[in-house]
Parts: C-alpha cells; sequence; structure tokens
C-alpha cells in the first residue's frame, strides 16, 4: 500500500503544526500551501489523495480556493476537507456548495479527523 499524500492548506503555521503531528501519527506524507492560491497551484502540481482546507485566509479564502480545485478538470477528483474555526450551518453549507466533501471546526479531534480521512479516501 502506498502512502497516501494530504495538502494542508491554512495561513497558519500553528494550526498546520498541529494537523500535520496528527496526520503524521497517522502514516500520511504532509504537504503544506499556506495560501489559497498555492493550495490551487499546488493540487494540480502534486495531485494529492485529499485535501485539508482553512477557510479564513487573507486573499483567498478557502471557499474560493475549493470552489477553483473541485472544478478545475484535473483536481475535480480529490476530497477536499474543509477545516476551519467558523461552525456555523451555513458556512457548512456553503462549503458543501463549493464543492467541499466534509467539513470539521478547529481545533479538529485527532481520532475524528483521522477516521474522516480514512472514510474520505476509501
Amino acid at each position: 500500500m502506498s502512502t497516501k499524500t494530504i495538502l494542508v492548506v491554512d495561513d497558519s503555521k500553528t494550526d498546520f503544526l498541529y494537523v500535520k503531528n496528527i496526520l503524521d501519527h497517522g502514516g500520511y506524507k504532509v504537504a503544506y500551501a499556506p495560501s489559497g492560491a498555492d493550495g490551487i497551484q499546488m493540487s494540480k502540481d502534486l495531485k494529492p489523495d485529499l485535501i485539508l482546507m482553512d477557510v479564513v485566509m487573507p486573499e483567498m479564502n478557502g471557499f474560493q480556493a475549493t470552489r477553483a480545485i473541485s472544478r478545475e478538470l484535473e483536481t475535480a477528483d480529490i476530497p477536499i476537507l474543509m477545516l476551519s474555526s467558523k461552525s456555523q450551518q451555513t458556512d457548512k453549507v456553503w462549503a458543501e456548495r463549493q464543492g467541499a466533501t466534509d467539513y470539521l471546526v478547529k481545533p479538529a479531534n485527532p481520532k475524528l479527523l483521522l477516521s474522516k480521512i480514512k472514510s474520505l479516501l476509501n
């Protein structure tokens, strides 16, 4: 079984390191994009197995980046799990409309995060 690659798109280095630690323990390869625009570019270059997308980022937010990735032919089949401090139902519905596969509120419970990733990758 090959190691799955997960692209984490988050402008917060602290949040990234928290998630990276969880993913490392889960046995995943982790790539990092510090912005929505970088996330779009890296999703094309890297073709990760899954993307963890923050919502609140400067210049381009996670909703915009998710929309771009999910509507691009070469990246449309990559599952996107939104990971955000925004916990309103409207945020979750909007994320889905932009093409997100699932939604978790930060800080993510490590067991829940890994089980969601596992189910999205199967």
